[in-house]
């Protein structure tokens, strides 16, 4: 994945996140939500063909790149956790 910045400021950014798709995306925007100083998190898809998701974050007391390495961290973690249950499933 890649980003490409839009727009930023100090408490807004909006970016295309390249290589991504609504599944990446809708789970970082959830998990935005998960931090209290978050007042936007949200992410559109202009064309389905081309499919390049365009997220949009803005807080309220501290920087929006903060909030979003904080969110992949809590998402890292649920992923291992996840994983580390499905290695003890019986199959």
């Amino acid at each position: 994945m890649e980003i490409k910045v839009i727009e930023k400021s100090k408490k807004k950014i909006i970016f295309d996140l390249i290589g991504a798709d609504h599944t990446f995306s809708n789970a970082l925007k959830k998990e935005l939500w998960n931090d209290k100083n978050v007042k936007v998190s949200a992410y559109n898809i202009q064309h389905p063909l081309i499919g390049i998701p365009r997220i949009i974050v803005e807080t309220e007391d501290k920087e929006p790149e903060k909030a979003l390495i904080d969110a992949a961290k809590r998402l890292q973690k649920k992923n291992e956790q996840f994983l580390e249950s499905a290695k003890k499933m019986r199959i």
